[in-house]
């Protein structure tokens, strides 16, 4: 598991990279120094991704709910992805 020390203090290289807090929940530096949360799941035996936010603005704690709140989605039936889509267009 990350903490939060580890991911001010993550630099950026040549290539984008991850580090994983577990649970598919990745934070993503781009060579540009930018850090993106991502959760990678699987649906209906398919890889996905879905971005949860930047970094600093979304912490590790904040993160660490918007992945629990798409795995419960993912218990009910509901492609985290799609729901967000619905979400959007209901507004």
């Amino acid at each position: 598991m990350l903490n939060d020390t580890q991911i001010k203090h993550a630099k950026s290289k040549d290539r984008q990279y991850r580090l994983s807090d577990g649970n598919g929940l990745n934070i993503l530096i781009t060579p540009k120094g930018k850090k993106t949360w991502v959760y990678r799941y699987r649906f209906n035996g398919k890889e996905n991704t879905a971005t949860l936010g930047h970094y600093p603005t979304v912490s590790l704690l904040e993160a660490r709910l918007k992945r629990a709140e798409a795995r419960e989605l993912l218990v009910q039936g509901i492609d985290t992805i799609n729901s967000r889509k619905l979400a959007l267009v209901s507004r």
